[in-house]
């Protein structure tokens, strides 16, 4: 599809094309000296480096020194390029929203959600972890981690697999409660697990017009097996999403130190996914296929 120079160059096309107005909206400074980086710069440079598996400021900042130094001349110390970057978290995620309405992902009639852990450090170390105190907790995963100490993240995506809403809470948090804040204006039907399981979320959301799915418990007197399977189904695309989000991105480790870098991390891998299903879209091709977006 992409050679890697047309592949970065799009991925700028992209962004610059989407943050253009939204910088004479929101100036993002008022004083100083202008970076060497301009901000669609920056923003490439970190979409770019968590597609090709560089996962942090100073992995991406690394890469693109050594490599393309040349076309990104500007690009001067480590810090200033951390610096800068951290302070676009904002419009990493107005340039998501930007995407989305053009994709018109939010406007579809079936949206999914689910969670996903995102430890901080490891169970036995979690006693002398002094990160994300009073904001971290242990919770527990079905996955291969059991019980963990960090936080779950909360994923809303359309049927397609776009990425509308993501909230991270401690991991001892009830999922249900996020959900309305992800789902404001959105109608339809929404699917979920049997963590969502609860009347008064249920009733709440259909005010809206949302109507929650979500698979019967066996201890219900209306329990179908062929209902579940059916809508088990229907829910693996969030299972994919969290798949790429992972394998793709590395969304659920958290090697950030506090909450401002960690708000930054998670917006600039949520803008990249949908950035890829951005160019998938204008190729004709399936939104969620990344693995062949560059050819070698």
């Amino acid at each position: 599809m992409f050679n890697i120079d047309e592949f970065i160059i799009a991925v700028y096309l992209c962004v610059d094309a989407h943050l253009e107005s939204l910088l004479t909206l929101y100036p993002p400074r008022s004083r100083g000296f202008a970076p060497g980086l301009s901000d669609s710069e920056v923003l490439t440079l970190e979409i770019v480096g968590e597609f090709l598996g560089h996962h942090n400021d100073s992995a991406i900042w690394q890469y693109f020194r050594r490599h393309w130094q040349a076309w990104f001349p500007g690009l001067g110390h480590r810090s200033n390029f951390i610096r800068q970057a951290a302070n676009l978290w904002q419009y990493k995620q107005l340039v998501h929203q930007r995407l989305i309405q053009a994709l018109a992902a939010d406007q579809q009639d079936l949206y999914l959600i689910d969670g996903f852990p995102m430890p901080v450090c490891g169970f036995k170390r979690a006693p002398q972890a002094r990160v994300f105190q009073g904001s971290a907790s242990f919770g527990h995963s079905s996955t291969k981690l059991g019980t963990f100490y960090g936080f779950r993240g909360h994923l809303l995506i359309s049927a397609q697999g776009a990425v509308l809403g993501l909230a991270v809470t401690p991991a001892n948090g009830d999922e249900r409660d996020v959900v309305p804040e992800l789902v404001v204006g959105l109608e339809g039907l929404l699917l979920g697990d049997k963590g969502y399981i609860r009347q008064s979320l249920t009733t709440q959301l259909a005010h809206q017009g949302l109507q929650l799915m979500t698979p019967q418990r066996k201890t219900m007197h209306t329990y179908n097996a062929e209902f579940n399977r059916l809508l088990s189904h229907h829910r693996q695309g969030v299972e994919t999403v969290i798949g790429h989000l992972c394998h793709w991105f590395d969304i659920e480790r958290v090697s950030s130190r506090d909450l401002w870098h960690l708000t930054s991390r998670l917006a600039r891998k949520i803008l990249a996914h949908t950035v890829m299903i951005w160019l998938n879209h204008q190729q004709g091709r399936p939104w969620l296929q990344f693995s062949s977006i560059i050819t070698q």
